[in-house]
């Protein structure tokens, strides 16, 4: 897909009204369990971020300001009746573009985002993904490390699972994790300032939690949804920091169930 001037690894899938997805610490899998599922609901326009897959990192790209402007380019060119749906870190830049009130956007899913700041200077809101061990971060992410697929999937990997990878996946998660690292490593996956512009955020939104996530625990996407004006705040049992992952059909129900009510 060309966004101004780059040219963005993208996936498409179903058919409808329009989804734009967002994607977190890796790209969306074309062989993630959600996908076929929530293709029945929309036409899912699934781009990587610059640095993430195959798209490419420009020299002078490397703030989420960055990030943001780019999804505003891509909303910009979208159907008026976009829904966004942003997992993780691409949850924070959802949140963000979204108070911005692009003029296409009709409807914000959170899923587990991170991107404000709730406690006080020495309180952890959200677990340090870049100085956490990749066994803590998959006990801490997933509700059951041992189902989670192999491959480059969500937060946290074990050496079954790197075992399982081939070298060009290893690479693209090598990759992955240097841009996460170039955008969010201080502040830690947040922005000072979005907590207090969450209230800007003018279409329906839903925030959808894991409730065994350890990432960011529950306590926090509560708060989150509070800051949005009218948002509905729901969990999901059995599932971690990526319920689109562990729990694709419950994941698929309530998005749905929102679209329809929407």
């Amino acid at each position: 897909m060309r966004v101004g001037t780059l040219d963005l690894e993208t996936l498409w899938q179903g058919e409808g009204d329009p989804i734009l997805l967002v994607h977190g610490t890796n790209p969306i899998s074309p062989n993630a369990p959600f996908l076929p599922l929530l293709g029945r609901h929309g036409e899912m326009t699934i781009p990587s971020h610059p640095g993430f897959g195959a798209s490419p990192m420009p020299t002078d790209f490397d703030t989420m300001y960055d990030l943001i402007n780019l999804y505003q380019d891509v909303l910009d060119s979208a159907p008026p009746n976009t829904t966004m749906i942003g997992f993780g870190f691409g949850g924070w830049i959802a949140a963000e573009v979204a108070v911005t009130r692009p003029a296409n956007l009709a409807r914000l899913i959170l899923v587990d985002p991170v991107g404000i700041k709730l406690g006080g200077r020495e309180d952890r809101d959200i677990t340090h993904v870049f100085n956490t061990s990749p066994e803590e971060l998959n006990r801490r992410a997933w509700h059951d490390p041992s189902k989670r697929p192999a491959g480059c999937y969500g937060l946290g990997w074990q050496a079954t699972i790197s075992d399982a990878m081939s070298d060009a996946e290893m690479v693209a998660l090598a990759r992955n994790w240097d841009s996460l690292c170039l955008y969010s490593w201080t502040p830690h996956l947040y922005n000072p300032r979005l907590k207090a512009w969450l209230r800007r955020i003018a279409v329906p939104t839903l925030v959808l939690w894991g409730e065994s996530d350890r990432i960011v625990l529950p306590e926090y996407g509560k708060a989150f949804a509070g800051l949005i004006p009218g948002a509905r705040f729901q969990t999901i049992k059995e599932a971690g920091h990526h319920p689109e992952l562990e729990q694709p059909e419950k994941f698929v129900e309530l998005v749905a169930g929102f679209l329809k009510a929407g």
